[in-house]
């Protein structure tokens, strides 16, 4: 990639980290029995993933949404039940089998043994505690300096604020550092699985790293990242580390 090796990398979780699409799937059919409404094929919600729970419930009952409404609809009785189900059976079923994609702990380890001031983050439009207890679950909180969900803040992904803040925060930390300068969002490097992580990076001008093998692909090559990778061992290599 052009301008040089990062000094912040931000991943998304779901689709880039984890394969979580098995759980995920599992909750939203278990919510749709929940209120009796026709349970959908795995490949279908698949597709729905990566706006945040409320969008995935939402496009599960038939229903396309607002993707800048974070909170359900005055009256809308079927969303909340739905949401709630889905939200309550998720946190209980949230490891049954997510993991970490092949490759992915390793290239963590090889990208701090070898850059350990390369400060890394994670930005997520899953809730924020369920995706904290499930990197804390799966060993990658360890490289990770913050984690932000979609809960946590006004707006998600593809929105800037998340990944601004995260600018701010790692400069924040280099800051007890006198000779360490402001990062720039050139040094900044947003890695994720869909066209929703290449528009937040896009929106905050900084450079983009798609992952072929998760849950987006085709999305994610219209919206054209400025690299893709087709496994996770290829990241040290394409971030120039």
């Amino acid at each position: 990639m052009a301008n040089g090796a990062p000094r912040l990398l931000v991943f998304d979780l779901d689709g880039t980290l984890i394969n979580s699409s098995l759980d995920l799937c599992a909750s939203v059919n278990a919510a749709l029995e929940s209120v009796r409404k026709p349970l959908l094929p795995n490949a279908l919600i698949a597709s729905y993933i990566g706006d945040g729970a409320a969008m995935l419930v939402r496009r599960a009952l038939g229903d396309p949404g607002d993707l800048d409404s974070l909170h359900p609809r005055d009256g809308d009785d079927l969303f909340r039940r739905t949401f709630e189900f889905f939200l309550h059976y998720y946190r209980e079923h949230k490891l049954d089998n997510t993991h970490c994609y092949d490759g992915v702990l390793d290239a963590l380890w090889s990208i701090r043994a070898g850059h350990p001031e390369l400060l890394m983050a994670v930005l997520t439009n899953k809730p924020v505690i369920p995706s904290r207890e499930i990197c804390n679950a799966l060993g990658l909180s360890q490289y990770f300096f913050q984690n932000y969900g979609g809960n946590s803040f006004e707006t998600k992904k593809p929105d800037p604020e998340g990944l601004l803040r995260l600018i701010d925060e790692a400069t924040s930390l280099l800051a007890g550092n006198r000779s360490a300068e402001a990062i720039l969002p050139r040094e900044v490097v947003m890695i994720g699985d869909s066209d929703v992580d290449v528009l937040t990076a896009r929106r905050c001008g900084v450079r983009s790293v798609g992952c072929r093998f998760g849950l987006a692909p085709a999305a994610l090559a219209a919206a054209g990242p400025d690299a893709a990778v087709d496994h996770p061992s290829e990241w040290p290599n394409v971030l120039g580390l």
